[in-house]
């Protein structure tokens, strides 16, 4: 059994937020395995499934961004379940657009809704980092994180999140290289134009 969680604020006016690029990313993994109805549990909407042959949660916090640990920690304390089976989806900064990182343990980097997780399970949980890009200087992050995607960005947002939804069952069992190469491999062959003759 393992528990995937999505990043983000709850709330319409949130939805398109690039902070909330893991709430889209578990909604399309959702979507795309044929999940259950979320329920409220665990300060959070959760859902269950699987991917491939292992029974997967997905947990969406509903106490905004830098309180998402409590929603992780109470499931974790449920289920008893060890920390290196906890997967967080996430905006990373750090990371070019529709770029993607797989990492165990690690800092924050800044990222109050890891801060609040480690704060609560300890920081060895694995992350699927979602590459937003920078806004070029510190203080433009608050407000580039809290604004919605660009139209431009949904050349590599969709096919990103299809691809992720596609290769889950890989970071499911633990293939986290895997998941990675068939995303990097997935979303040139959608984005490239027919080589001219």
């Amino acid at each position: 059994m393992i528990l995937i969680a999505g990043l983000g604020n709850p709330g319409v006016k949130y939805a398109r937020h690039r902070h909330n690029i893991g709430f889209l990313a578990v909604d399309r993994i959702m979507q795309a395995h044929g999940f259950g109805a979320p329920r409220s549990r665990f300060h959070g909407e959760l859902a269950e499934g699987h991917l491939g042959d292992i029974r997967t949660f997905i947990l969406k916090p509903m106490t905004f961004m830098n309180e998402s640990g409590l929603a992780i920690g109470e499931f974790r304390r449920f289920f008893k379940l060890p920390v290196k089976d906890i997967i967080v989806f996430h905006d990373e900064l750090d990371l070019a657009p529709g770029k993607l990182r797989v990492k165990t343990g690690g800092g924050i980097a800044g990222h109050n809704g890891l801060r609040s997780i480690a704060r609560h399970i300890g920081p060895d949980f694995r992350r699927v980092r979602l590459g937003i890009g920078h806004p070029g200087s510190k203080a433009r992050v608050h407000g580039y994180v809290l604004s919605d995607f660009a139209k431009a960005d949904q050349d590599w947002l969709d096919p990103l999140l299809d691809s992720i939804a596609q290769n889950a069952p890989l970071v499911a069992k633990g293939d986290d290289a895997g998941f990675m190469n068939k995303i990097a491999l997935d979303l040139p062959t959608k984005k490239s134009k027919p080589a001219k003759e």
